[in-house]
């Protein structure tokens, strides 16, 4: 089991990081983990092998993981089966997209994914953890803390800073050396040009739920 995969997380996210694992073709997939209802059942071929009761024997027997739980309003449970799988000693690798461009003059930390139509340029350095989503940008010396969500053709442009933790949703777009804080949620479609602090919603929501 040398070159196989665990996946944690089994909804739609997970199937989108089946695609590009499929893609790169370095590690064979060899099932997911998800709910209890969900064990048994499949994910585009792959089985679901157990639930989060099942975590302490799948990573003594899987040795190589993947957080593939989706992000928006919280990185809690992202980051508890991160920890989890580090605790364990498991390997975390850094997944590429291989229809995503990665400048070799930046850096990727551990567990981070990159789906399909990415950018990352030079001096650019993404956390652990991370989610680069389809056709994201993480332009030139741009810091994206551990644990973040860059999600769908959001731009993050140069030199721009992002707190571990935030969530930047589909086509925003931040102006160039702002600084988001830990912990935030960057709504869809929202354009940053003022900083943001720690645990800032943009636009803020009515109510959270």
């Amino acid at each position: 089991m040398s070159d196989t995969i665990l996946l944690l997380g089994a909804g739609g996210h997970a199937r989108s990081c089946i695609d590009v694992i499929e893609q790169e073709g370095r590690f064979r997939i060899a099932g997911l983990v998800g709910s209890a209802d969900e064990i048994g059942t499949e994910q585009l071929g792959y089985p679901v092998l157990g639930c989060d009761a099942d975590l302490p024997r799948l990573l003594n027997e899987y040795r190589r993981v993947l957080v593939t739980v989706g992000q928006v309003k919280s990185p809690e449970v992202r980051m508890r089966l991160y920890a989890m799988a580090r605790e364990h000693g498991c390997e975390l690798p850094v997944i590429v997209s291989p229809h995503a461009y990665v400048s070799r003059h930046a850096t990727l930390g551990a567990g981070t994914v990159v789906i399909h139509g990415v950018i990352v340029n030079p001096n650019a350095r993404v956390g652990e953890n991370c989610t680069l989503n389809t056709g994201a940008i993480v332009d030139h010396d741009a810091v994206v803390g551990d644990h973040c969500h860059i999600s769908t053709t959001a731009v993050l442009n140069g030199g721009v800073h992002v707190g571990a933790g935030t969530f930047v949703g589909s086509n925003a777009c931040v102006r160039q050396d702002i600084r988001i804080g830990a912990r935030c949620v960057i709504g869809m479609g929202q354009a940053v040009v003022a900083d943001c602090a720690d645990g800032a919603w943009l636009p803020v929501p009515r109510e959270r739920t």
